[in-house]
């Protein structure tokens, strides 16, 4: 049941990287179709993040009434009306309403699944599983590269978009099979049920041990007469989780991975490559890198933790950005190959690091009693972030040129190494409750 819970919550992964990464190929037809300006093109393709910062603040406000599954299944619904919407579009602000709602999904989604992937997973699988999370992102923005390099030729925008209903109904099926978390269970004074969901994720566990795990949860959940209000995240214990799992996240998309997945075939053109084909070919390598990397990254991350890779991953990204900020000469198309290895160098260290860690930071340091107002947090600051840059991005390059603004990304990446040296956290193999009783002072 374990793997396919996973399995399941981690496509709601490949429904966010599908529906941010197919716009990459779609862009540029539909560009050509409605006749859209620069500034257009940049809110047209940011209306995913911004909606994604409504949908993060929804489902902290109902993870805990609702549960995580029942917000999981209210995400999948989204997601096939908000792909077909797209599809169906028959102008500029139909498109960009329909793809608020795929963000409003994606948000909300981005935080549930990963908070329900840590509450299902043991201690020493946790970090791989809340990675297959990332991993699933991976490889939706590789399947929309793919379905964009199919399409491109016949000019099917169209499909492009609508295709994201697919995996979006198989979601809201399975979802709606399964079982809610059991610390949710617990949490909620389903004792009895919460014991019985952990002995089918873990069969070879003696029901003693269920019991003395649900017993752990519930007194990691109780804070007396009163759930801790939000003056508690200001508190000497919580504030510096607060301050780390936002910063995090921040860095994460100044490093500006989610220019590259949105504009990757306008990049190739800045760095030498010619023909939409030969772009989207390109485009597809990268997506390639990126789900082998992420794989890599769920075999290292429990053994060899978190803090050692998440300072590789900005050391790495920053010297990779410069490589690419030095190919993107105008006047020297010859750099091509450096800026495409450039490229690839980049997007290695950021699955193996800086992608997965900082959902999985989000969702091991926060105590069960705060967990989704914690992480709505921190997503909301991922979100907006997403927005700027993604909406920034065309504007930027157009003003200033694409070797200056990869040189910023550059630079940010280097103060993200500093950053993480003095203040990354290790809890490889740490439960979610001894993570917790270091931070025992919010139930006082």
């Amino acid at each position: 049941m374990l793997l396919r819970l996973v399995s399941l919550a981690a496509l709601f992964g490949l429904l966010f990287g599908f529906d941010e990464g197919v716009i990459a190929g779609a862009l540029p037809l539909i560009t050509k179709t409605f006749h859209i300006s620069v500034t257009a093109e940049g809110f047209l393709t940011a209306a995913v993040p911004l909606g994604a910062v409504a949908g993060a603040i929804l489902a902290a406000m109902y993870a805990d009434s609702l549960g995580r599954r029942k917000v999981l299944i209210i995400c999948s619904v989204l997601f096939a009306l908000g792909s077909l919407a797209s599809g169906l579009a028959t102008g500029q602000e139909a498109l960009v309403a329909a793809r608020l709602v795929l963000g409003i999904a994606i948000g909300a989604s981005a935080l549930a699944a990963p908070m329900f992937l840590a509450e299902l997973a043991p201690a020493k699988y946790r970090g791989a599983v809340v990675s297959a999370f990332q991993l699933m992102i991976t490889v939706g923005i590789l399947v929309s590269y793919l379905l964009d390099l199919v399409l491109e030729p016949l000019g099917a925008w169209r499909w492009m978009l609508a295709f994201g209903a697919v995996p979006a109904v198989v979601s809201l099926i399975g979802i709606f099979l399964s079982p809610e978390s059991p610390r949710w269970l617990a949490m909620n004074g389903k004792r009895d049920k919460a014991i019985s969901v952990i002995g089918q994720l873990q069969p070879d566990l003696p029901k003693e041990r269920a019991v003395h795990i649900v017993d752990e949860i519930e007194a990691s959940a109780s804070t007396g007469d009163k759930v801790p209000g939000w003056k508690v995240f200001l508190s000497d214990t919580i504030r510096p989780l607060v301050i780390f799992t936002i910063a995090a996240f921040v860095f994460q998309q100044v490093s500006g991975i989610n220019a590259v997945i949105y504009y990757a075939p306008t990049i190739m053109s800045h760095a030498g490559f010619d023909g939409a084909s030969t772009q989207l070919v390109a485009t597809v390598g990268i997506g390639i890198v990126n789900v082998l990397m992420t794989i890599v990254a769920m075999f290292v991350v429990d053994r060899f933790g978190r803090r050692p890779l998440f300072i590789l991953g900005f050391v790495g990204a920053a010297v990779s950005l410069a490589v690419i900020a030095y190919a993107m000469q105008p006047d020297r198309p010859d750099l091509a190959p450096v800026g495409l290895a450039g490229l690839f160098a980049y997007i290695s260290f950021f699955a193996v690091s800086l992608g997965p860690l900082p959902w999985l930071y989000m969702s091991e340091l926060f105590p069960l009693a705060l967990r989704s107002r914690g992480m709505a947090m921190a997503s909301v600051a991922n979100w907006t972030c997403n927005f700027i840059v993604v909406f920034a991005f065309p504007v930027v390059v157009a003003q200033f040129g694409a070797p200056a603004t990869f040189a910023l990304f550059g630079v940010s990446c280097a103060i993200g190494a500093v950053f993480s040296w003095f203040y990354a956290p290790e809890t490889k193999g740490v439960s979610l409750e001894e993570i917790e009783k270091r931070h025992s002072a919010v139930t006082a």
